[in-house]
């Protein structure tokens, strides 16, 4: 019995000692700083869609601009979890340093911006690409596919060189999604020629449109118009001509009557010309204007090239006058006018001049009187020309001066001119013949 109370108490005295073990040790390990989780993921790629945002449909010769939405789809399939792994900054399916290259390929655009640099895109976001592009004018219309070329860095591998470092590894990629852009059918406008007829300063005249559709509609009940272009002196007088059907590839010829500014010179003009006309979906609408140059020549104008007329006080004399026509065009059925103003009177002030080419010179004949109270000096006296142009249209011409010298005559003419002169003479001859008589009587 005592030895079985003696071993069971030694029994007890170690399951105290073993529980007060336990219970030591629990505290100790709750001090301990617990054992870190690290991720990595074995597998995963970037994928990607693209799309543009808003407008996608153009007419030919738009400034466009193209908001090109980059979506990436890439997922990370496989995770590894372990203690003491260190999670990598980048994943599998992260494009790094992502360039977008929007090209044209096959279709009528001209694209404006450079490659650009948008960045990371991690997986299950997107990024925005704004491209400045024009579009051909004689663009034809359909749907065109445009290339958008997409260039980036992904994670390969890690290699965990130490309990807290990585090394990471990258390769470059690429990849090209085509994006689709619609080119509206429209008419678009080629000047094959504009010949002007008559076209002068201050005057009126045609032009002579040869225009071809170079675009890929067919427009009905047609309309073909010119405008003036801003502050251009060229306005058109009969502005629109109705062609009808207006095909692709057709071609017409219409005439303008037009009028040109008084202020213009001998220079080209601009003239905008377009077409309204009835779509392929029935609407009717306007294409995008053409700019073209008209030459206008200088205003028709004369000069009297015949030099200063001389005119004694009392005298009346026939002048000729000498016009020329030193314009760019001719003048047809001219007839020139002077005015005769105090001191001067004439019987008759208007000559037929007939037509006139430019650089043609022509004579006027008129009879003029001066006063003889006229004071001794030179005089200047309008003269115009009333002409008609190519279109019969009457016009006068700006004043000029018919200048006369008035002064007193030389020699005999001059002294039996001046009254006091003469005056003396006849004195002097009634003293003379007086003295003649007397002498005779006195010799009877």
């Amino acid at each position: 019995m005592g030895e079985l109370f003696l071993m069971m108490s030694v029994h007890k005295h170690v399951i105290i000692f073993i529980i007060l073990i336990v219970c030591i040790g629990i505290p100790v390990s709750a001090g301990t700083v617990p054992v870190s989780l690290g991720v990595q993921y074995t597998t995963g790629t970037p994928e990607f869609s693209a799309y543009l945002s808003g407008q996608n449909e153009f007419s030919p010769g738009d400034d466009i601009q193209l908001n090109v939405v980059i979506e990436n789809h890439g997922l990370n399939e496989y995770k590894y979890v372990q203690s003491n792994l260190v999670t990598p900054a980048d994943l599998p399916n992260t494009a790094k340093h992502l360039s977008v290259r929007v090209s044209a390929g096959d279709a009528p655009v001209i694209i404006k911006s450079d490659p650009q640099m948008v960045g990371d895109l991690t997986g299950g976001n997107s990024i925005t690409a704004v491209v400045t592009a024009k579009i051909n004018a004689d663009a034809r219309g359909g749907t065109y596919q445009i290339p958008v070329e997409l260039s980036y860095s992904v994670l390969s591998s890690i290699d965990q060189v130490t309990a807290d470092t990585v090394r990471n590894y990258y390769v470059n990629e690429s990849q090209t999604i085509t994006l689709p852009i619609t080119i509206k059918p429209d008419i678009s406008l080629d000047v094959i020629s504009a010949v002007p007829e008559h076209l002068n300063a201050g005057s009126e005249g045609y032009i002579n449109l040869t225009v071809k559709n170079i675009g890929s509609d067919d427009g009905k009940k047609a309309i073909l118009k010119i405008v003036q272009n801003d502050d251009s002196p060229i306005v058109p007088t009969d502005s629109s001509v109705y062609i009808g059907n207006f095909p692709a590839s057709g071609t017409v010829n219409c005439l303008y009557k037009v009028a040109v500014s008084q202020k213009a010179e001998h220079q080209t003009y601009p003239v905008d010309v377009l077409v309204s006309y009835e779509n392929t979906q029935g609407d009717i609408v306007n294409s995008r204007s053409e700019t073209i140059g008209i030459p206008v020549g200088s205003k028709v104008d004369f000069k009297i090239v015949s030099p200063p007329v001389e005119m004694n006080p009392g005298n009346t004399q026939v002048l000729s006058i000498v016009y020329k026509n030193t314009g760019d065009t001719p003048v047809l059925s001219a007839q020139a006018r002077i005015s005769a103003v105090d001191p001067f009177t004439s019987s008759n002030d208007v000559a037929y001049l007939g037509d006139l080419n430019p650089g043609e010179s022509t004579t006027a004949t008129y009879e003029i009187s001066v006063s003889r109270s006229a004071t001794l000096k030179e005089y200047g006296l309008d003269s115009e020309i009333r002409y008609r142009d190519a279109l019969d249209n009457t016009y006068i011409s700006d004043p000029m001066k018919v200048n006369i010298n008035v002064k007193n005559q030389s020699g005999i003419a001059g002294i039996l001119s001046n009254p006091v002169y003469l005056t003396i003479i006849i004195a002097a001859i009634i003293g003379l013949i007086y003295l003649m008589l007397h002498y005779r009587k006195k010799q009877v």
